[in-house]
């Protein structure tokens, strides 16, 4: 598989064609962490909610995909009406579907969406909004930066 570096301008301007996409009310984000972590701030200073939060999981080691996803550091969103859960890329799908049984189970009565840069059309779960399909490896900037 082919890696493919993605910069910060790109991203930049990924999530403007985002927004432009996103046609529901929202009163809370949560960001997967780590991918989904800019997003997650970004998005919330464009929409002005301070209500950003993050949740955990680990689902690959480095390029290799675990046998199981765990999540875990799950926010209080008990005053969450409506929830935009954001990652950088919905891969397998495996990670998003998960987040959303755990978000669901713990909170049943609140409005789950879901958002993402990238989405590979062979995922279990397609997201609500993407802005585009992914054929490589993707080298976010956050991850590539600041190594030496």
């Amino acid at each position: 598989m082919s890696r493919v570096y993605y910069p910060y301008s790109q991203f930049r301007d990924d999530l403007k064609i985002l927004t432009t996409q996103i046609d529901v009310e929202f009163d809370t984000i949560l960001g997967i962490a780590r991918g989904g972590l800019s997003m997650a701030q970004m998005l919330g200073e464009y929409y002005d909610i301070r209500e950003v939060y993050s949740i955990n999981t680990i689902g690959y080691e480095d390029t290799q995909k675990l046998d199981s996803i765990e999540v875990f550091n799950i926010p209080n969103l008990k005053s969450a009406k409506s929830i935009l859960i954001v990652d950088d890329i919905v891969d397998s799908g495996e990670t998003l579907i998960k987040v959303l049984e755990v978000i669901q189970k713990e909170y049943p009565q609140t409005k789950l969406f879901t958002a993402s840069i990238f989405y590979k059309p062979s995922a279990k779960i397609r997201p609500n909004w993407y802005v585009k399909e992914a054929t490589d490896w993707i080298d976010f900037f956050w991850s590539e930066d600041l190594k030496l």
